[in-house]
């Protein structure tokens, strides 16, 4: 489901950055899919890479793509560089953004490319249409708190292209795409990225809440089901245009 979100958002484009892949690290690969299709896509490159500490991807991939379970924010092995480097959908996860991006720098061979991907998982109207006590507005507030007292901001979008900067790399571009919750919007594209991404967040979202509101936000299981069915009742709500932005940045380790 996110990775079709993410098709979608990203006009079923692999990746912006102007590379050609030969040695590709796909940081927090997660299922894995994205580091499958670019096996496929590319097969004369030398390795297709994931990285997560979850051993969850498929066992049947290209010969040209192997799995690593291994946590990004430890320290990174040594290993022939790569000439593209892959982080999506970070997003609460990572507590030292700089380090880890300090990482994939050292990781890359003079000229290579990294590209991110990220939210900013705060959402907002332009029209004035979701009111201050909207409930999925509000559960995306508590978990900007939530991640924030963790260290591990919900929010990363924004500031990639300054944590890029300071790692060194150049060339950056920074694009950002709006994504819509439902099916609001106007046009045919932001229909189809609002439907998915109400969908993936609302599969997802007990997974996401339970542990870490009552473990940091001091609630109880109860008092979380009772708030998610009121954000279940508002996410039907279709005269409520919530809309996030979605950051995309890419860059260049220096030739020299």
């Amino acid at each position: 489901m996110v990775h079709a979100l993410h098709s979608v958002i990203k006009d079923d484009k692999l990746f912006f950055a102007p590379v050609k892949p030969r040695r590709v690290l796909d940081v927090g690969t997660g299922t894995g899919l994205w580091a499958v299709l670019m096996g496929d896509d590319y097969p004369d490159a030398e390795v297709k890479i994931g990285n997560d500490f979850s051993p969850i991807q498929p066992r049947w991939v290209p010969p040209n793509v192997s799995f690593e379970v291994d946590d990004v924010e430890s320290e990174w092995p040594e290993r022939a560089p790569f000439n593209f480097i892959h982080v999506r959908y970070m997003a609460g996860s990572i507590q030292d953004w700089p380090a880890l991006l300090k990482n994939c720098y050292n990781s890359l061979s003079p000229g290579g490319w990294i590209e991110c991907s990220d939210w900013d998982l705060l959402p907002y109207s332009t029209d004035g249409s979701v009111p201050e006590d909207d409930a999925m507005l509000k559960l995306h507030q508590y978990l900007v708190e939530a991640t924030d007292k963790l260290g591990r901001t919900a929010r990363p979008g924004p500031n990639l292209e300054k944590w890029v900067k300071d790692a060194g790399f150049v060339n950056v571009k920074h694009e950002w795409r709006v994504v819509p919750f439902g099916l609001w919007a106007k046009s045919k594209k932001h229909k189809k990225s609002g439907a998915l991404n109400q969908m993936q967040f609302m599969e997802g979202m007990e997974a996401f809440t339970i542990g870490l509101f009552t473990s940091t936000l001091g609630w109880s299981a109860e008092e979380v089901q009772v708030f998610l069915e009121r954000v279940r009742k508002d996410s039907l709500k279709k005269d409520r245009h919530r809309q996030i932005n979605f950051h995309i940045v890419y860059a260049q380790r220096p030739e020299a």
